[in-house]
């Protein structure tokens, strides 16, 4: 279980510092595809990717927007203390379910489109999103990625300012779960392997960043995502049916 876990963090971590999205999302859906309760899978997940994001944010920290935050964060920190005792009350299936849906959404990110909300607006239904949802399916930078994308931002910058705005999210979430009863700690035979390896995979990300030609990269990730969609979709509809 370590020692796979471990690779699946470092994997994801690669993505993630690829591409900015996704890898936080594929990490959530393993951890909950081998069977790990709510109140234990999604404390560790936000210990990982707080590391995770951290790294991205002092590997990106010349292309942070830092003046694009401020709106996001008004959603993204407060609102998990709100939802975060509603945890340990959520059916794991029904959680299993929600989060093949949004890995369904992260794949097709055009649904952003229909709110037709860009800038200001965008970034305040982003926090909000992130600030909901977050503590409830773990990986949301692939849902909040559609508002992020802008004509006068680089791949770069929307790596960099969506890493700070996550790393932000999911110290929140800690703070939010630690009050709630569930300690990021729990595991830290998990936690602690899984955090050196998210750094690791995050330099080792960064490096091949200007190598893989994006089309391709886009399209493995997708795919990843597609299958656990899939996975998490019937295991879920089987636990509701036994």
């Amino acid at each position: 279980m370590i020692v796979g876990l471990s690779l699946v963090a470092l994997t994801t971590a690669v993505i993630s510092a690829m591409a900015g999205m996704g890898g936080g999302m594929i990490l959530i859906g393993v951890l909950f595809a081998v069977g790990m309760a709510p109140a234990m899978a999604l404390p560790l997940h936000a210990g990982v990717q707080l590391a995770s994001n951290g790294s991205r944010c002092v590997a990106y920290r010349a292309d942070i927007k830092w003046s694009a935050l401020g709106l996001f964060l008004l959603g993204a920190v407060p609102v998990p203390f709100i939802v975060a005792p509603l945890v340990a009350a959520a059916n794991p299936d029904v959680l299993r379910i929600i989060m093949a849906v949004f890995i369904a959404l992260g794949v097709w990110p055009a649904w952003a489109r229909w709110l037709r909300l860009h800038g200001r607006g965008g970034l305040l239904v982003a926090g909000a999103i992130a600030g909901v949802m977050g503590p409830l399916v773990g990986g949301i930078g692939v849902l909040v990625a559609p508002f992020f994308l802008r004509d006068d931002w680089k791949r770069e910058n929307v790596i960099a300012t969506m890493a700070v705005g996550q790393a932000c999210g999911h110290a929140a979430k800690i703070a939010a779960f630690s009050m709630a009863g569930y300690s990021v700690l729990a595991r830290w035979d998990l936690l602690v392997p899984m955090v050196a390896v998210s750094i690791i995979g995050t330099l080792v990300g960064r490096r091949l960043n200007d190598h893989v030609p994006e089309g391709v990269f886009r399209v493995v990730v997708r795919v990843i995502l597609v299958a656990l969609a899939l996975k998490l979709g019937v295991d879920g509809l089987r636990g509701l049916g036994a």
